[in-house]
């Protein structure tokens, strides 16, 4: 179901509740332009869920050789979360940088070394969540509800631009991490509220 609300119409699934502009909104990355921005710009870490940070000690051994010898400093000054100023666990980020510590440097495309082993098959946690959904950001509203809101940032310009040459939402860019995170059935009814969204009104 859908209601209006001072930010715009929402969609209720269950107990999330998501921003129009999620399904309206369009979206794809393009890393060619961006190469990895949001990895090393931010005023904080990615966040984390603290059921993430047991498999990400698990792997760290495998992919922190992809790291930088500054991030892996930084792991071992801080540990493999943080709290940021909102009081969240967020990964760590290397000291007087906006970079995450776990960053992976390719010239100067910059890729998440978890990822990159996951992709391998060297490891079975792929990366926090949190990075997977983005843009979207996933807040807790109290009594076990969550909101899925869109976080808009300068740095991703020429991802809204791509997505609108090439009609992708930004929830079917995320149709996958969105089914992970919170399973098919989720998606499906995501997908339906989304047409009726998009069907004009009659006058």
């Amino acid at each position: 179901m859908s209601r209006k609300s001072a930010f715009g119409t929402l969609i209720e699934i269950g107990d999330i509740l998501v921003s129009e502009d999620v399904v309206l909104e369009y979206f794809a990355c393009d890393y060619d332009a961006c190469k990895g921005k949001c990895c090393i710009i931010g005023d904080s870490g990615a966040p984390l869920k603290e059921e993430e940070l047991e498999p990400l000690e698990a792997a760290y051994d495998v992919f922190s050789p992809l790291m930088r010898p500054e991030g892996r400093a930084a792991v071992a000054a801080k540990g493999f979360f943080e709290i940021d100023r909102e009081g969240d666990l967020v990964t760590p980020l290397v000291p007087g940088s906006e970079e995450c510590a776990f960053c992976h440097f390719e010239g100067e495309s910059c890729f998440c070394a978890i990822e990159r082993q996951f992709c391998k098959g060297l490891i079975p946690f792929k990366k926090p969540i949190s990075c997977s959904l983005y843009p979207i950001r996933v807040v807790e509203l109290g009594a076990g509800r969550l909101g899925l809101n869109l976080h808009r940032w300068d740095i991703c310009r020429e991802a809204y631009e791509k997505g609108r040459r090439e009609g992708i939402r930004v929830y079917e860019f995320l149709r996958g991490p969105l089914t992970d995170a919170f399973g098919e059935e989720f998606y499906s009814a995501l997908s339906a509220a989304a047409g009726m969204l998009r069907v004009p009104v009659r006058k």
